[in-house]
């Protein structure tokens, strides 16, 4: 896996509640096992994971992806299939979101300058 970098034209996001009666080991099976097999594919550029200090879902991944189409290679393919630890802890997920994006951020123009004038509110 390579540092983000203006590559980045998709992105995975995994948001995920856990029973809490499982959040350790879900925590052990997202570190030993999830993460670094999705950090070593292929077309993904960065990996970062987080927790909520507000709201819910608790736990968000973001994955940075050369492109959507990467989830459809057969090196990500080899990694989908749930393993026994996956299928172990998915009954106890009480919210799962997988949102795949592709980015339409618009690109400046060089030279071109904004200038924003905000009246005070009276």
């Amino acid at each position: 896996m390579t540092e983000p970098t203006d590559r980045a034209k998709g992105l995975l996001l995994v948001m995920i509640d856990i029973d809490p009666a499982y959040e350790e080991e879900f925590n052990r099976w997202y570190t030993e096992e999830y993460f670094p097999e999705r950090q070593q594919c292929p077309g993904f550029l960065s990996a970062r994971r987080f927790v909520s200090v507000e709201g819910e879902p608790k736990y968000l991944a973001l994955y940075d992806l050369d492109d959507p189409e990467v989830l459809e290679t057969e090196e990500y393919r080899r990694i989908r299939p749930p393993s026994e630890w996956t299928r172990k802890l998915q009954p106890h997920f009480t919210t799962l979101v997988r949102n795949v994006y592709r980015e339409i951020t618009p690109t400046v123009p060089d030279g071109y300058v904004v200038h924003a004038v905000r009246e005070q509110e009276a």
